[in-house]
């Protein structure tokens, strides 16, 4: 399945630029709709070291409103969790509609069936049961109304390295270079089986895979925009612009507010007051002069 992707596909520049602010406004806008619809939405990013999951996820949340989402960075399980379910941490970080409405998992319950399996960390019987698990607590997700989207970000081996060497030969991206990273690219073949076994058998037709190109990074993700908008269009039946809209320009914004010297203008301050209480201002402001008939 990882072979017949094409990862030589480029984005330019110029695209970029121009298809990235449309599709997150539009994300906005869908986003917005989960909240009126009380619908929540769990975004899952899986993928190779290296293959900008950090990059996508920003680009995802650079323009939703920060009170509506939360991100989770998923590590190594510790302490209680390792006592408990691999499952049992998962559940706890789910949020209801009315305060989360779109959750973003770095790394998720697929370490069970990828790293946890490969490096060793489980029994077989227990990796190999897991695509059941997996499939039932997704599942039992959409039931309960909940929208499920899945990324895995796919590129080369050869991209992967330059990646890694390059974050080791810079001062400001050192720390996010790890043993486990050498780890997996030393045991591409081993993961690879892993990420096939993975897609194929947890791809379902409510929660299916989506295989990210990811050399370029402009185009995983636009790739990765495109897909949420499409997702929550269809599955909300709503539609958004399909232009971004204009920015207001925050010195048209001051200079219709504000006179020279810090004042509010009289204009501004009759435009933006009620009708009836300009009224009842200049009825006030005619009877003041009167002089009591008795």
């Amino acid at each position: 399945m990882l072979s017949k992707i094409n990862l030589a596909q480029e984005l330019s520049p110029e695209a970029y630029t121009e298809r990235l602010p449309q599709l997150q406004s539009q994300l906005r806008a869908l986003t917005r709709e989960l909240y009126d619809q009380s619908r929540s939405l769990v975004i899952v990013i899986e993928g190779w070291e290296a293959s900008d999951k950090g990059g996508i996820i920003q680009r995802i949340t650079a323009e939703l409103d920060p009170r509506g989402y939360e991100v989770f960075r998923i590590l190594p399980a510790t302490g209680e969790e390792r006592r408990r379910h691999y499952l049992w941490r998962f559940w706890q970080l789910l949020r209801p509609a009315e305060e989360k409405q779109v959750l973003i998992f770095d790394r998720s319950w697929y370490g069970r069936v990828l790293r946890e399996r490969v490096e060793g960390h489980c029994t077989e019987d227990a990796w190999k049961r897991a695509y059941r698990e997996i499939n039932e607590f997704e599942s039992q997700l959409l039931d309960y109304g909940i929208l499920i989207a899945k990324f895995f970000t796919h590129l080369d081996r050869e991209v992967q390295l330059e990646r890694l060497e390059q974050r080791r030969n810079q001062a400001d991206a050192l720390w996010r270079l790890t043993p486990e990273d050498w780890a997996e690219h030393a045991q591409w073949e081993a993961y690879a089986g892993a990420v096939e076994d993975m897609l194929l058998r947890t791809s379902t037709a409510g929660a299916p895979w989506t295989i990210i190109p990811s050399n370029n990074r402009r185009l995983a993700r636009i790739r990765v925009l495109e897909e949420l908008t499409r997702l929550l269009s269809r599955e909300l039946e709503y539609q958004p612009l399909k232009e971004a809209p204009a920015a207001t320009s925050l010195e048209a914004v001051q200079q219709s507010t504000f006179k020279k010297g810090g004042k509010k203008s009289r204009q501004s301050k009759d435009q933006s007051e009620p009708r009836e209480h300009k009224k009842n201002r200049k009825k006030k402001k005619g009877k003041k002069g009167k002089k009591d008939p008795k």
